[in-house]
């Protein structure tokens, strides 16, 4: 695979509607359906023209896949709408937990144990255990 150019990533607008129809296998008029439908919606340049991502390209395939299971088309902006909506909250989530981890390691007072097969053994806050394998469990002081 050709190396990605600096400052390209999935959600960049490349792709005319031509070649994000044939990519998609879809008929460009069907790009503008779903446009109007708000099912994809791609960038616009300054003359009002979409282009669009690999994400959107991504996105374009899943709405064709429902589509030939059968799900109407108000039904598939359900699914994405939700989806995206869980793909948030999912990383909104991930985020707070790494928060509440960070918030958790710097507080005063907390112990840290390790075990493993040579015992239990107390260390300090945000170091790893000496022995691979070792269980580390973290107690709060009261």
């Amino acid at each position: 695979m050709a190396p990605v150019p600096a400052g390209f990533d999935e959600t960049s607008p490349i792709f005319s509607i031509a070649a994000a129809a044939e990519l998609a296998g879809l008929h460009a008029q069907t790009l503008r359906q779903y446009d109007r439908l708000g099912l994809v919606q791609p960038s616009r340049t300054a003359g009002n023209t979409r282009r669009y991502s690999m994400r959107d390209i991504g996105r374009l395939k899943q709405v064709q896949m429902l589509s030939g299971e059968g799900v109407s088309l108000e039904g598939i902006r359900r699914i994405l709408e939700m989806s995206d909506e869980n793909r948030e909250l999912r990383t909104r989530v991930r985020e707070l937990e790494s928060a509440l981890a960070d918030a958790v390691m710097q507080q005063q007072g907390r112990r840290v144990f390790a075990a493993g097969t040579a015992g239990i053994t107390t260390i300090r806050a945000g170091a790893r255990p000496s022995k691979p394998g070792s269980v580390v469990l973290w107690r709060p002081s009261r």
